[in-house]
């Protein structure tokens, strides 16, 4: 592979060759070949090659309802739920190797206070640059929420809760089970929280 000497390396290359005490014939050859280099690299035009990624063919979001314990929710068509414990499920997005993990806690057992200091806490950990939040408010359904998107190469870059303030809280958790790329992930990433927006606006409790 050819390595091509930029503008700075000819330069301190040449300043050593100076600083030697060598004979002047050799020393003015050398200049000429380095002067040359520098019209060279001057003059060839030089584009650096754009990383690429895999392209996601992306349908149109659409919802089918469904539930679990209190909870009642629409998911999107390109995912699957699955229980995983009393308290606990997930919803899966297959084709993307995404799930997002979902706990269910009775506030009987737990404070508001404590499982809310809880969910900023595991935020906290996957954020390694800047965080922006997101507040719903349904007060007719007894529905309030926080969105925390979370930037960089995350391996979780969407968290929520989700309570009514009294008997029950919710929190899910967005992770990509592969190594990710910001960049390269942004389309699924931005359809995926579309269906988050979606799930807590249209989330109710069976009462």
């Amino acid at each position: 592979m050819n390595r091509i000497l930029i503008p700075s390396q000819i330069f301190r290359i040449f300043a050593l060759v100076l600083r030697t005490n060598g004979n002047m014939k050799i020393i003015r050859t050398l200049c000429f070949f380095f002067a040359g280099c520098l019209i060279t690299v001057a003059c060839r035009d030089y584009f650096p090659k754009p990383n690429g990624y895999f392209r996601f063919e992306l349908p149109v979001n659409s919802y089918y309802s469904d539930d679990f314990k209190n909870c009642i929710f629409d998911l999107s068509k390109e995912a699957t739920m699955t229980e995983t414990a009393t308290e606990s499920f997930n919803i899966v997005y297959p084709k993307w190797n995404a799930t997002i993990y979902c706990s269910l806690f009775p506030l009987k057992q737990s404070s508001l206070e404590n499982l809310t200091e809880e969910s900023l806490y595991f935020v906290e950990r996957q954020a390694f640059q800047s965080v922006r939040t997101k507040q719903f408010d349904n007060p007719e359904a007894q529905v309030y929420a926080l969105i925390f998107h979370i930037q960089g190469n995350t391996p979780s870059p969407t968290q929520f809760l989700l309570t009514d303030s009294i008997h029950s809280f919710l929190r899910g958790a967005l992770y990509f089970e592969d190594n990710i790329n910001r960049d390269s992930i942004a389309p699924v990433l931005d359809y995926i929280n579309t269906d988050i927006q979606h799930f807590i606006e249209n989330f109710r409790w069976k009462r």
